[in-house]
């Protein structure tokens, strides 16, 4: 394959697979439960469940209920910008990186827009200072819903928040 010819794949954006969200291998996300309006997000089919970067987390228990709240750099590389989240506390699991490193993660459910389209997916927290990506979203998150170009970026556009529409 030319050059020229892997360019313009990366550039076109491809038909819709029967009706579903097409995804490329890097994606803007949105998770309006948590405030958080765009945040880049890798597409990793190979994470069962997804992620999501805090630099400190606070579990505590509100009413009989676990939640926890946690501290999130929404922009790689900015270390000022802070979103301030909290959750309710779905699980704890041991999930291991890509290094094999096992580590027990407090998993919550939240909104995930991308594009024009939401639902609810589950997410770990965990510290991830040190990766290109500050949320990975997981296979478990896409199943049925979406079809993946790994050439591509950025297909599903920018998050359309319910105030924008």
């Amino acid at each position: 394959m030319s050059k020229k010819t892997a360019e313009a794949i990366k550039t076109i954006k491809p038909t819709p697979a029967e009706n579903k969200l097409s995804l490329g291998w890097r994606e803007w996300v949105a998770l309006p439960d948590l405030d958080i309006s765009r945040i880049k997000a890798k597409v990793d089919t190979g994470a069962r469940t997804s992620c999501l970067h805090t630099f400190r987390t606070e579990p505590y228990t509100q009413d009989g209920e676990r939640r926890v709240r946690f501290w999130v750099h929404p922009v790689q590389n900015d270390m000022h910008q802070v979103a301030e989240c909290d959750a309710r506390v779905l699980d704890e699991r041991d999930v291991s990186d890509s290094g094999g490193h096992k580590e027990l993660r407090l998993v919550i459910e939240t909104t995930l827009l991308m594009g024009d389209q939401s639902w609810p997916v589950e997410m770990t927290l965990t510290n991830r200072d040190t990766m290109r990506f500050r949320m990975l979203i997981g296979r478990t998150a896409m199943a049925g819903r979406t079809t993946i170009y790994p050439e591509a970026s950025y297909l599903a556009g920018e998050p359309v928040l319910r105030s924008e529409k």
